[in-house]
């Protein structure tokens, strides 16, 4: 099960690396704000603007998340296919109990950014609260290694209709 579970850690790495080489980036000074808007369907309950305060670090943005009812600050990431986690944080979940081995889905291939194929481990997250929102059963990665980031990737922000970033305030605004 330990050895699985490595295995489901390390695939995630891979994913993790070839996200952060995504060609997706804008650059934008920093009294500009960015709006990205997504056409997926959303339920009711995400009407209405959620403000969230994020923070600067290391020429990145932090946005506080709340993951199966654990706090964690993740990197505002629109080039990330999904959540992404380290193995750090998935066995700190599975201690707390808020991640279990019904929520292992299985392993999927990724291309990292070298344009090799590597396999990853595939979770559900039961609940990611951003804000004010509470999104159900988001599918993330889980990445073999320990000091990897922390990514709030397209499988949660593609779940909100227009996402606009304001850089002299330090806010996101999800819609």
């Amino acid at each position: 099960m330990i050895k699985i579970g490595f295995i489901y850690i390390l695939c995630s790495y891979l994913l993790l690396v070839s996200c952060t080489q995504s060609g997706r980036r804008k650059t934008v000074s920093n009294n500009e704000s960015i709006t990205i808007s997504s056409t997926n369907k959303r339920t009711e309950s995400f009407r209405g603007k959620n403000v969230i305060k994020i923070k600067k670090s290391g020429g990145v943005y932090l946005i506080p998340t709340i993951i199966n009812g654990i706090n964690m600050d993740f990197i505002f990431d629109t080039g990330a296919s999904k959540i992404t986690i380290s193995e750090v944080e998935a066995l700190f979940l599975i201690k707390q109990g808020t991640l279990t081995k019904d929520d292992f889905l299985g392993v999927q291939n990724f291309q990292i950014a070298d344009g090799s194929i590597s396999e990853g481990s595939i979770i559900n997250l039961r609940t990611v609260q951003i804000g004010n929102r509470v999104l159900n059963n988001v599918k993330a990665s889980i990445v073999h290694n320990t000091s990897a980031p922390l990514l709030l990737g397209q499988s949660a922000l593609n779940q909100f209709g227009q996402i606009t970033i304001d850089y002299q305030n330090d806010e996101i605004t999800l819609e």
